[in-house]
């Protein structure tokens, strides 16, 4: 699975991170940064809550 953010949508509500520190990090500058595009699939359903939990839809997967 690839993890994609649209940028454009994204408000770096931090959600993500607070679900999962060890993929999402939103840093000092505002940004979101996406630490591991292809986490394994064992994450799946973190994943999958990040992508449901995103308060702008920004974040979806590619399998």
């Amino acid at each position: 699975m690839k993890i994609v953010v649209d940028y454009d949508l994204c408000e770096s509500n931090a959600v993500c991170m607070q679900i999962m520190p060890e993929v999402f990090e939103v840093r000092d500058d505002d940004f979101l940064y996406v630490l591991d595009e292809n986490p394994g699939d064992e994450h799946r359903s973190k994943v999958d809550e990040c992508v449901n939990r995103c308060p702008k839809q920004a974040i979806s997967v590619q399998d």
